[in-house]
């Protein structure tokens, strides 16, 4: 397949290259540069926000409960709309993609691949980049994986490929009543306290119970098919993730960099927007 060109180069002042070059790159363009809706896929009606009107697409996964308005306001806003599209979307059971309600068997992070890539395709991105944070870089790593010839690179942070004893104790110790307002608050401004201490409650046992798979496993024998560019970023002071998760990405990701933030926590796409996006737009746009 020959190569995507000029993802982030200057667009043509021709309307006739530029249209061209959109449909080359997987980009259908719109006459607006914002929009958000509902678009049925799989059975369900999932929401998404689109912006910018660059050739280079990107979705933006969340992580566990979020949705693109919890998790991704500095990116929806501060990337650059100019060479990217950027695209942010509520797994099903998550925010405005309510109908169902959520569960987690344990397959939802396949489940959840499948719908991401199906919902791209819905809005006609044949190819595109993957930024996922938690819950949602793991499920951007098995997308990558499964449908190599769609993703174009792939970022991560937060994320893991298994589940260890150490981390299952770290999520039973994060109930919801010892987070901070300032987190609690769009979560609980979403979903409501009592459905939302539910919902968390319920993912805490969803997460768990791929520690009693052989390994913790999740998704290892994945990291090998991934093909596209991969960034993994960590904070060095994330209290969620362990250290040892970005470096085993890094390991078994062929040709992965792994990029470390000394004072960046789990949310540090929010806490160093600023730096954060302009790292990915840089690696996008190699």
């Amino acid at each position: 397949m020959a190569a995507v060109l000029g993802l982030c180069g200057r667009r043509s002042a021709f309307r006739t290259r530029a249209a061209a070059k959109a449909a080359h790159n997987g980009v259908m363009r719109h006459c607006s540069t914002k929009k958000s809706g509902k678009e049925k896929v799989n059975g369900v009606e999932l929401f998404y926000q689109q912006s910018g009107r660059g050739d280079h697409a990107v979705l933006l996964l969340p992580g566990a409960l979020g949705s693109g308005q919890t998790d991704f306001g500095p990116q929806i806003q501060g990337l650059d709309k100019e060479r990217f599209t950027v695209v942010s979307w509520d797994p099903r059971g998550y925010g405005h993609s309510r109908p169902p309600s959520r569960d987690f068997p344990l397959d939802f992070f396949d489940r959840d691949a499948t719908d991401a890539l199906d919902l791209m395709r819905a809005l006609k991105f044949n190819k595109f980049s993957l930024l996922g944070w938690s819950d949602g870089g793991i499920t951007a790593i098995i997308a990558a994986a499964r449908s190599p010839s769609s993703v174009n690179k792939l970022v991560v942070w937060g994320a893991n490929a298994y589940v260890s004893q150490q981390d299952v104790e770290i999520y039973n110790g994060k109930d919801v009543s010892t987070w901070s307002k300032k987190m609690r608050k769009p979560m609980e401004d979403m979903y409501g306290p009592e459905y939302f201490a539910q919902m968390w409650s319920a993912w805490v046992d969803g997460i768990s119970q791929f520690a009693q798979r052989p390994d913790g496993n999740i998704c290892r024998e994945l990291l090998p098919l991934i093909r596209c560019p991969t960034l993994i970023i960590h904070g060095e002071k994330d209290p969620v993730v362990p250290g040892f998760h970005p470096q085993y990405l890094h390991q078994h990701i062929q040709g992965s960099r792994l990029h470390l933030i000394p004072e960046g926590k789990h949310n540090l796409h929010l806490r160093f927007a600023a730096e954060f996006n302009k790292l990915v737009e840089d690696f996008l746009c190699e």
